[in-house]
């Protein structure tokens, strides 16, 4: 009997080394993705390791594909499929999701100022439509416009285009811990004052009045901790904003002219060079 411990044990040992390669290719974990890192600030930047949202998911579809604006950090990409899910358990409707970023984040050719750090996200408030049903076409989230819900020239929403799922998504996206302010249309943050509970408009806070923004909401995530290099707005004023502040927007109808042309601010070095690589 003593004679058969060598030869079992060298059994064991030549099975080990067989079993052992296999098991650790199955443990090691994928190669790690350095953290996305927003550089500059929402209206002159850029954003390394960006992350591509999907083009469809629960509650949620991609509109204007060929732009390749569907680009953010990963905390902007979590937040649209945590409201598709959202929308989708409580029945609200499928959210359209507008531009994100590039996909490396910087100036856009065209359509808006901000959206270069990954941190901003345009979302329809179209979301009663029977085309939302179903999964749009290619040729549908080209040519598809979303309606205004505000009426023109007032201080009114248009209540056959405004239902209360809208405000509830709103409210849900106000009261994500990540987002840092939502830019409305004047007449909906009124419109919002004007038909939320007393006690219950501590989310009002985050919503901000801002020219246009008539038929989609603009939410803007804060800068990720531990980003020296991205660069916050102010903090929002205490208070819900349901004050003589929002009067002051109804002074003048339309975005005052700008006179002088703005003087280009350069973007920050890193992200000249970044923008540049093929």
């Amino acid at each position: 009997m003593p004679s058969l411990y060598p030869n079992l044990l060298k059994s064991l040992l030549l099975l080990l080394w067989s079993v052992v390669p296999l098991e650790l290719h199955a443990i090691t974990p994928h190669p790690v993705i350095p953290d996305a890192r927003p550089i500059g600030s929402y209206s002159n930047g850029c954003i390394k390791n960006t992350q591509a949202l999907a083009l469809n998911g629960t509650g949620y579809q991609v509109m204007r594909l060929s732009r390749q604006r569907f680009f953010g950090h990963p905390g902007l990409i979590e937040l649209i499929r945590y409201l598709g899910q959202q929308a989708s358990n409580e029945q609200l409707g499928t959210l359209l999701v507008g531009d994100l970023s590039m996909p490396k984040g910087g100036p856009m050719p065209f359509g808006h100022r901000s959206h270069q750090t990954g941190l901003d996200a345009d979302i329809w408030f179209w979301l009663d439509s029977p085309a939302n049903a179903e999964l749009l076409s290619d040729e549908q989230r080209e040519k598809l416009q979303a309606p205004s819900v505000v009426i023109e020239h007032s201080q009114s929403i248009d209540l056959e285009k405004w239902h209360p799922e809208n405000s509830r998504i709103l409210q849900l996206t106000a009261e994500h811990p990540l987002v840092e302010r939502i830019f409305v249309n004047p007449a909906i943050k009124l419109h919002l004052c004007q038909t939320a509970q007393p006690n219950e408009r501590a989310w009002l806070h985050k919503i901000r009045p801002w020219w246009h923004h008539t038929d989609h909401f603009h939410v803007r995530l804060r800068c990720p901790p531990g980003q020296p290099q991205c660069q916050n707005q102010p903090p929002i004023e205490s208070g819900p904003g349901c004050d003589s502040t929002l009067d002051e927007w109804f002074k003048i109808d339309t975005q005052p002219k700008i006179t002088k042309k703005p003087v280009p601010v350069p973007l920050p070095e890193e992200c000249i060079a970044y923008l540049q690589e093929n």
